[in-house]
Order: C-alpha cells, then structure tokens, then sequence
C-alpha cells in the first residue's frame, strides 16, 4: 500500500494531516524572554572519506539518515529516532561487524554500509507506505527496488501493529528497552529556577514538547503528567506550549533542544533519556530535571523483524548480536534496566 507521492511529501510537515489533540489551557502570566544561546551544530557519527565535502551546519545537513546511499546497503534498519544515541554507539554498530567476524555462520557478511533511519515514528510509518522520504530537494527511494529497503523496524507497539497489518513485519516483535519516564529540559544554569513540574506551572514558563506529527507522544506526555501533578496543575504546565517556530520539523528529538537554545521556549518536556543525550552533546547549553514519579510511566520499544527481508542473514546476525548485549548497554545511555520477565518477551502484534 502507497500513499500518493505528493501527499506524502507533505506529510512530515502538515498538522492538519494528523490527529489534533485536546485543547491546552492558556495562563495568565508567562516567563521573561531569553536571549538565544550559541546555534546547537550536532556532531556527525559516520566515518568519511577524508577528501569528501561534509556539510555539518545548519542547513544541507542530514542527521537521522546513515549510510552511504550509492553503495550496497549491509543491513538497513527503519527505527523511532529517540534511542539513536545507542544505535549510533561502538557499544552496538561500532561492535557489530566486529562481533560477526568473531562467529563462523555470519563471518562473511560485509557490513560495511549498515543504513539507519532514525525518525518519529509516525514518520516511519509514512516512508515505509510510501517507499520514499524527501529531505528539501532531494528525494530518497526506499522501495523494495531501490536497495535500500529496511530489515528491521525498531518502535513502540501501535505503529509496529499498523505495519503488521500492512503486511510488511512479522506477527511477533520483541521488547528490548524501557525507559525511565520524562524529565525536564532547562538551560545551563536554570535561570527560571526550575525543580520540578509545579515550578513550570508557577513560573508561567514557555514549554517545548512534541508536536501534532508525534500525536502519540504528546497525548502521552499530557496524560502522565496530569498523573502526576493533577488535572489543574498539568493544564498550567502546558499554558505557555510553543507549538510552532519557523522550520519545525516535526522531530522532537531535534525540534525541542533547538526551541530551548534558541529562546522559543523555557523548558522542554520528553524522555528522560533524551535529555541526558543532550545534556551530554551540549554541556554548555542545558541541563536536566528530574521529574519525580516519572519512572512509572516508562514507553518499551520493540524488534520487529521486516518479512522477506532483502538481507536476511544480515537480519539474524545483527538481531542475535543485539540482544546479546542491548540490556547491558541500553541503562549506560540512561535507559531503565530490564529484568528476565521484561527483557526479550513478545510483542504480539495481531
């Protein structure tokens, strides 16, 4: 099933396209404007040629698709972008080619060109209906015929139920993550003096989450923290959201950290996990807030393995690989640990 290719290459950005949400109440006060901090530059996780032109800026710089197109796709995985701090890792794809040279049955992959898509998964969804995504100008084939169809979808239990039901994973998905709830996001120094959610709420703060492409998130975001402080409180806390600024893409894990450096917002609210990677990659920009009680609403991601895949041994060695070590590696980048109850069970899609 396809979607037409002119809708779809105005999915990404189009509100009206997606699930709206319940109405935020609107305070009467808000936090004093601050000035914007340095421009946030990501760093880059791919080895290049030494001779090739990067582009590493602010524009013409692509950040959540790796690989070299071009080249023979080794394993391509289609994955929701808010543990690409892991993927990304030596501890995974930096220790994968290494691990399957190591093993008789998988030493004679070349996984030289292992190819991530690292996106909301709403977004996800769209390119595998699709088979294409458009980055500006530019649009990338994703088809089964263009070599770059993936092998593994890595997400959350609904979206990897709608791509059961296109046909296009297998019944059974496995759990291999939990997360520790969500956290706050502040500038260096916390200049509101932020502690917590009622702080959010007192200050009239501006706050930064996922937008209407990440509907699910955000109705999740809504609910936990009306959990956790009340129905009156939670619609302070979320009185001043910036829904919109100019070049929005949809992304929180880019869109959020990028609204706070650039003073459209005060706080940011998403995955605990998320905001340690920021914290780590811009020391000088941010700081995290725990939110307490927030470990009771923790999100599972899932292994969903693509059927007929276009590399199927590189499938089975990297799944073998990676369940080897993911509940090891994944609490080193601020994931809850799982136990043997949580890790590895199924995900029954049907």
């Amino acid at each position: 099933m396809k979607l037409p290719r002119r809708r779809f290459l105005h999915l990404a950005g189009s509100a009206a396209a997606l699930p709206a949400t319940a109405p935020i109440a609107r305070a009467e006060t808000s936090a004093p404007t601050l000035p914007a901090l340095d421009p946030l530059v990501w760093p880059l996780v791919t080895s290049l040629p030494s001779e090739a032109r990067t582009f590493s800026g602010h524009t013409d710089t692509v950040l959540d698709i790796v690989g070299r197109f071009g080249s023979p796709a080794s394993l391509v995985i289609f994955t929701e972008g808010n543990h690409l701090m892991v993927l990304h890792s030596d501890d995974i794809l930096g220790a994968f080619p290494r691990w399957a040279k190591s093993q008789a049955q998988y030493a004679d992959l070349a996984l030289d060109n292992v190819m991530l898509l690292t996106v909301p998964q709403p977004i996800v969804v769209a390119t595998m209906r699709a088979g294409a995504m458009a980055l500006g100008n530019l649009v990338l084939d994703f088809s089964r015929t263009s070599g770059y169809y993936p092998d593994i979808v890595m997400a959350g239990l609904a979206p990897l139920q709608t791509l059961r039901k296109l046909g296009v994973i297998e019944p059974q998905a496995r759990v291999f993550s939990k997360n520790r709830g969500r956290a706050l996001l502040v500038r260096k120094g916390n200049p509101l003096g932020i502690k917590g959610l009622a702080d959010v709420a007192r200050t009239g703060a501006r706050l930064a989450q996922a937008d209407l492409v990440e509907a699910a998130a955000r109705n999740a975001n809504i609910a936990s923290v009306e959990a956790l402080v009340g129905k009156s409180v939670a619609e302070a806390v979320f009185a001043h959201e910036v829904q919109h600024f100019p070049g929005r893409l949809g992304i929180t894990h880019r869109d959020v950290p990028e609204m706070i450096a650039r003073g459209y917002a005060d706080v940011g609210l998403t995955q605990y996990h998320l905001i340690s990677y920021w914290v780590r990659t811009f020391p000088d920009h941010f700081e995290l807030i725990p939110i307490a009680g927030a470990e009771n609403f923790s999100v599972r991601i899932g292994f969903g393995r693509v059927v007929d895949p276009p590399r199927p041994r590189a499938q089975r060695a990297f799944e073998e690989f990676f369940f080897s070590r993911a509940r090891d590696v994944y609490p080193r980048y601020d994931f809850a640990r799982m136990n043997d109850e949580e890790y590895g069970v199924a995900m029954k899609l049907d």
